[in-house]
């Protein structure tokens, strides 16, 4: 005989929902959080007076170039230097063979020598014909031909005399000299080699690079502020010399070559309504090379106030420049800006577009999405420049 169970079937069903219940809740998942806004760095822009720079490009030129040619005609006989060599002012680099011009020195001053012992015997006859005619003991016509022989004498000795020098000058140019110091090209004729004949010969050339000239072009626009700036200073184009000029080459570093302004055309280009400027830069080790594009930097303004950031807060856009803010909702934004003038400590000038309280993110940029909120924390560093 069965026992009835003390628990009914209206006491089960309760203890089964409930079971049941109990299982659901263990399969529901917790409501998902927002997560916590991603950190930037910040810091305000650096104010500081600073330099303001016109940033231009230029070209190198030789101080001086001249091309040494062969004046008179012969055989190139010696060639006294070593090709890309450097000389000073007077070393003789070519002889051209001169045996047949010092006997043509020879021949003119014996000429000359004639001349002037003719000339000594046409004065006597002259003095001599006068004393007659004092006396009356010679004819006009006599003394008339005294005084021609005398002067056509006088002129015949001072021919010879030119012929010396010209045959003086000739030998001469039988060597060619350095006409300043410089560094001297390849020659472009041998030794051996006839040259002079028909018109002067190219031997080779020799160039001056210190100093060094730089060679740029201001447009109309620049050259107003430079004269503004000028005004200010109270320069005048006479003051030119103390106007300074940087220079750097595109594997330089900033700008390490110093130099000053020494021209300034006096008038602008029609065609291309530009102005031609020169500057000239010390080169004593020859680091600057003549014909070379360069960077060059001129000063405009000095000890303005300005904002600075790191170059590593600038981004570049279709539209510009522009830089991170953390605005006052604790959103990123994006802010375009004008730059100006690199500064040290790789920084900056911001010369439109910040104020001194902006929060400019400079670290943890992958974090800084335009419209996103964040969680901005200041860098020390970088505010304390």
């Amino acid at each position: 005989m069965t026992v009835p169970s003390p628990i009914g079937p209206r006491l089960a069903m309760p203890a089964l929902l409930s079971l049941a219940a109990l299982l659901a809740g263990c399969n529901e998942k917790p409501a998902a959080s927002a997560p916590p806004p991603a950190e930037v760095r910040v810091a305000a822009p650096v104010a500081r007076p600073v330099t303001r720079y016109l940033e231009l490009t230029g070209q190198t030129a030789a101080a001086k170039r001249v091309d040494l040619v062969a004046r008179v005609s012969g055989t190139l006989s010696e060639i006294r230097y070593r090709d890309g060599a450097s000389v000073k002012q007077g070393d003789v680099l070519f002889v051209i063979e001169p045996d047949n011009y010092r006997l043509s020195l020879q021949l003119a001053e014996a000429a000359e020598a004639q001349q002037k012992a003719l000339l000594v015997q046409a004065e006597a006859d002259l003095a001599r014909q006068k004393q007659l005619a004092l006396r009356q003991a010679a004819s006009e016509a006599a003394l008339d031909n005294a005084q021609s022989r005398r002067d056509s004498t006088a002129a015949a000795r001072e021919q010879a005399a030119a012929q010396v020098a010209q045959a003086q000058l000739n030998l001469a140019y039988t060597e060619v000299k350095a006409p300043f110091d410089g560094t001297v090209s390849a020659h472009l004729v041998d030794q051996g080699a006839l040259v002079g004949v028909g018109g002067p010969t190219l031997l080779a050339s020799i160039v001056q690079s210190d100093p060094i000239k730089v060679r740029f072009s201001l447009d109309e626009q620049t050259v107003l502020r430079i004269r503004e700036a000028m005004r200010q200073r109270g320069l005048t184009l006479a003051g030119l010399g103390s106007v300074p000029v940087e220079i750097g080459l595109d594997t330089d570093a900033g700008y390490p070559h110093a130099g000053q302004l020494d021209y300034v055309a006096p008038e602008l280009d029609m065609g291309s309504g530009t102005l031609a400027v020169r500057a000239s830069v010390p080169n004593p080790k020859g680091v600057l090379l003549p014909g070379l594009y360069v960077r060059v930097r001129l000063p405009l303004q000095k000890d303005v106030p300005s904002l600075l950031v790191p170059e590593a807060a600038l981004g570049a856009s279709q539209t510009g420049r522009y830089v991170l803010v953390v605005n006052g909702q604790e959103r990123v934004e994006q802010r375009a800006v004008e730059i100006g003038e690199a500064s040290e400590g790789g920084l900056r000038v911001i010369r439109s577009g910040l104020s001194a309280g902006d929060r400019v993110v400079v670290g943890l940029m992958q974090n800084a999405i335009p419209g996103s909120r964040v969680r901005p924390v200041t860098d020390v560093a970088k505010a304390a420049r």
